[in-house]
């Protein structure tokens, strides 16, 4: 048999595909080829080169083309994905896919990397003169007035400045310039650390030659942040890369603007909100060693850093770093296994870590680092249970709320009235009949929302008309039943008509830069209530907001979920965390109807420490994660009995003594856009027993008559069991 190159297709199939080499050139592992897929062509990524045919080697297909005269991946990357591939059960193609920005998944010549910049040329200068542009075009032509800028300076500055940049390139109003190489520009003078923040950096920095799980657990407003920037600082003295992970996008701005005023060189951003021009020439000037510094969200785990020196995940509880669809990985912990590979240190940060986390500092396998004091704040804000079990409520706001709101906007500081639920009200009612609005493909209540005069399903986007009357009875009594973020806003307008109230939740920051936008004006304003959902739970820091009132959590009280405490107390310590960041002290108001419950008094009594604790405690006896290990087999088609079967069928092909199996059953949510939903449960004490199983389990799943059927997928270590 003759040897051939055994190749990743971005194909959700458990295999890899052979070819013989191309006619010229010589394939590297790593390296991306283009092939004949099917009736097409495809580019994918050879993983081995040295591989025996699998079939006859005359019907072998040639590889076309070799696209790369070196690796794009390297061998650390490559031996990474493999495993993580592997581990979580994801096809090949799609695991090494992710790897790569979409624009290096193409047979295209690899983007410039050279640092884009743009100037006004004379004809742009007379124009905006002259104002003949107006909206985007002006506002970028303004921006540029002063001098040029890199397109990473004009992202941080105007986030859509893309689309205008075409039209004025076109007109020959700005154009691309080449901008002297120069030293990096003096960082600003770092804050003196406390003692706490020098002895984080000092154990971190001492470990810079090895690999090391670090996890800094520090309550909020302790100064994190300032331990990164000291250890990057540190790390870019030796010549070498660091990459630092958030969970969302509305994270990256300011912690870029930070990180670029301190340190002094240029920080590429990697997150799917970019152009995927961008992308891919961040990555590239990663993989060159050219960049040093590389800000991203979960997919930016998989960045190449061939001088690497460090890896820091902030808030690393956050369920964001796990991947809901497609190569289900966890980036958090593909980038502890990058850190282990590169032998590097790994810092994970969290005011709320995670009970996996806590449990891997038990067990001895990470370095725990306390930063128990806030640096400047007076002290941690003062937090009060209200009891509205015998309160009269407007819109879901007790008196005791509306009075201390009144106080704090009196003093011109700053309120987040914090409910987790977008919309007007979650539920439209007739009062008549008792009918409510339903999904008809989800069978689950439709959200109201009265400024776009619309019903919206939040699991499937199906959008209704309000009706003018009751379908089911024809009464006009149609009334909203709770409070959504938007009804909140509404009410608060109302009762505050002199103060700015502003709602900050995914209707409101639609376009890229509305979310910064609003953040900039909260900054800038004296007296202002703010009302938001979990975008605002963590990272955000907003010096004259004194008062966080805390609605509508007793719905995390009584979850079927066996995650749901630990998550409840984790929001509600980050959410607390926003107020009295700085030189003002902060209040929190916590409205429940059930002020005894144990949750929330140990969580005002202790903290989150001893609420963890108490959680591990709990999950330790009943036997689940992170002491049990779990995988999830979810299935949903159009017909229910197509479900059924095939979970009968994937049970009865399940074998293993050592393993819990729970189901068949109907996931929590059994109708999702028109398409029933089942699952199966597979639990063991051991991860080794579990795994041993999985891949002919996986093999046998795919073979089935019945699976042709519906649409499956194995969740390795799931979040989230719906």
């Amino acid at each position: 048999m003759p040897a051939v190159l055994r190749v990743a297709l971005p194909v959700p199939l458990p295999t890899l595909f052979d070819y013989l080499p191309p006619t010229a050139g010589e394939a590297q592992a790593g390296s991306r080829v283009l092939v004949p897929f099917g009736r097409g062509k495809a580019v994918g990524v050879v993983v081995d080169t040295g591989a025996e045919a699998t079939v006859g080697g005359a019907r072998l297909k040639r590889v076309i083309r070799l696209l790369d005269d070196a690796p794009l991946l390297d061998a650390e990357l490559m031996k990474t994905l493999a495993w993580a591939a592997d581990y979580w059960l994801g096809a090949p193609g799609e695991a090494y896919a992710n790897a790569l920005p979409l624009a290096l998944r193409e047979d295209k010549p690899l983007p410039d990397t050279r640092e884009e910049v743009w100037a006004l040329t004379i004809a742009g200068r007379s124009a905006l003169d002259a104002g003949s542009r107006k909206g985007g075009s002006r506002r970028l032509l303004e921006t540029l007035a002063p001098a040029a800028l890199s397109a990473a300076e004009l992202h941080e500055q105007l986030p859509d400045w893309r689309e205008a940049a075409r039209r004025l390139s076109s007109a020959g109003l700005i154009e691309r310039v080449e901008r002297a190489t120069d030293a990096p520009t003096p960082g600003t003078e770092p804050p003196a650390l406390s003692p706490e923040q020098e002895q984080a950096v000092a154990a971190v920095a001492a470990a810079l030659d090895r690999f090391q799980p670090f996890l800094l657990d520090g309550v909020t407003g302790s100064g994190k942040t300032e331990v990164y920037l000291a250890l990057i600082e540190q790390v870019l003295s030796e010549g070498k890369q660091a990459l630092l992970l958030v969970p969302e996008i509305g994270l990256a701005p300011q912690t870029v603007r930070r990180l670029r005023e301190r340190l002094g060189v240029t920080v590429e951003v990697l997150h799917s909100n970019l152009s995927e021009g961008d992308r891919a020439r961040a990555w590239l000037r990663a993989r060159s060693g050219e960049a040093k510094v590389i800000l991203g969200t979960r997919s930016a785990v998989f960045t190449p850093l061939p001088r690497a020196g460090l890896i820091v995940v902030d808030e690393e509880h956050d369920s964001a770093y796990k991947q809901q669809e497609g190569f289900r990985y966890h980036a958090r912990d593909l980038a502890l296994l990058r850190a282990r590979e590169l032998g590097i240190p790994v810092l994970l940060g969290s005011a709320t870590p995670s009970l996996e986390s806590l449990a891997n500092v038990k067990a001895g396998r990470y370095r725990t680092l306390h930063l128990r004091a806030r640096p400047g704040a007076v002290r941690p804000p003062q937090v009060q249970i209200v009891d509205m079990r015998a309160q009269r409520l407007e819109h879901g706001l007790s008196p005791t709320l509306l009075s201390t709101v009144t106080d704090t906007v009196a003093r011109g500081e700053q309120v987040l009235v914090f409910r987790n639920r977008r919309g007007y009200a979650p539920v439209l009612l007739c009062h008549q009949c008792g009918w409510h609005a339903e999904c008809p493909r989800c069978e689950h209540p439709l959200t109201l929302h009265a400024g776009r005069r619309q019903l919206i399903c939040h699991h499937c986007d199906y959008h209704a008309c309000v009706p003018e009357s009751c379908p089911s009875c024809g009464a006009t009594d149609l009334k909203p039943q709770g409070q959504g973020t938007e009804r909140l806003e509404e009410a608060l307008a109302a009762q505050f008509p002199h103060v700015p109230v502003l709602r900050i939740d995914r209707e409101t920051t639609r376009r890229r830069d509305a979310f910064e936008h609003l953040l900039d004006r909260l900054r800038g304003e004296g007296a202002a209530i703010l009302v938001g959902t979990q975008m605002l739970a963590k990272g955000h820091d907003l010096p004259n907001l004194t008062l966080v009132a805390i609605v509508g959590v007793d719905e995390g009280l009584h979850s079927v979920d066996f995650r749901a405490s630990e998550r409840l107390a984790q929001l509600v310590v980050q959410v607390a965390g926003r107020a009295g960041r700085a030189s003002k002290p902060g209040r929190v108001l916590l409205q429940t109807h059930h002020p005894e419950h144990p949750l929330l008094r140990q969580l005002l009594a202790q903290g989150y420490g001893a609420a963890a604790k108490e959680l591990l405690t709990e999950r330790q006896l009943l036997q689940l994660p992170p002491y049990h290990h779990q995988v999830l087999l979810r299935a949903d088609a159009h017909q229910r009995e197509h479900v059924d079967t095939f979970l009968r069928e994937a049970h009865g092909a399940l074998a293993g003594d050592a393993l819990q199996i729970a189901g068949p059953m109907p996931a929590p949510m059994p109708l999702r856009a028109g398409r029933h939903r089942g699952q199966l449960l597979i639990e063991a004490a051991s991860r080794s027993a579990l795994h041993a199983v999985l891949k002919p389990w996986q093999r046998a799943l795919a073979s089935l008559p019945s699976a042709r059927r519906v649409r499956w997928s194995l969740d390795v270590d799931p979040i989230d069991l719906y």
